[in-house]
C-alpha cells in the first residue's frame, strides 16, 4: 500500500491528476479519528490490472473543517462521501446527511473513536 499526504486545499488538484477510471478503482472514503479533536480522511484506489495495489491519499483536518467533494471526478464517490458525514459528523461539500442514519440514531456514531 502506498500512502500519499494531500491537504484539503490541493485535494482536487491531486485526484484529479492521479484518476484514471481505466486503471484505478475508487473504493472508499475512510475516516480515522486522530487526538486533539483531529481526523485522518481517506481516499482509497484499487489498481484495476494489478492484485492488491492500493493507493491511498489521505488528510488531517479539524472536525470543523469542510472536506472538498470529489464527485465531479468520481461520482460514485457521493456515497462514502454522505457516509462520512453521518459516521463522524463532518461536513463534506455537496453531502447531505442522513444517508445510514435516521434522525432519532445516535449522531456522528464513530466520532472521537480511534484505533
Amino acid at each position: 500500500m502506498k500512502k500519499i499526504e494531500t491537504s484539503i486545499d490541493t485535494l482536487k488538484k491531486d485526484i484529479k491528476e492521479f484518476y484514471d477510471y481505466k486503471k484505478w478503482h475508487f473504493l472508499t472514503l475512510n475516516g480515522v479519528a486522530l487526538e486533539d479533536d483531529m481526523l485522518e480522511i481517506q481516499w482509497i484506489f484499487s489498481e484495476y490490472e494489478v492484485k492488491n495495489k492500493i493507493v491511498v491519499y489521505y488528510a488531517h483536518i479539524k472536525y470543523d473543517e469542510l472536506i472538498p467533494s470529489i464527485v465531479e471526478i468520481i461520482p460514485s464517490a457521493i456515497i462514502s462521501q454522505r457516509e462520512i458525514v453521518d459516521m463522524f459528523g463532518v461536513e463534506v461539500e455537496g453531502s447531505q446527511k442522513g444517508l445510514y442514519l435516521d434522525e432519532d440514531s445516535q449522531q456522528k456514531p464513530l466520532s472521537g473513536c480511534s484505533i
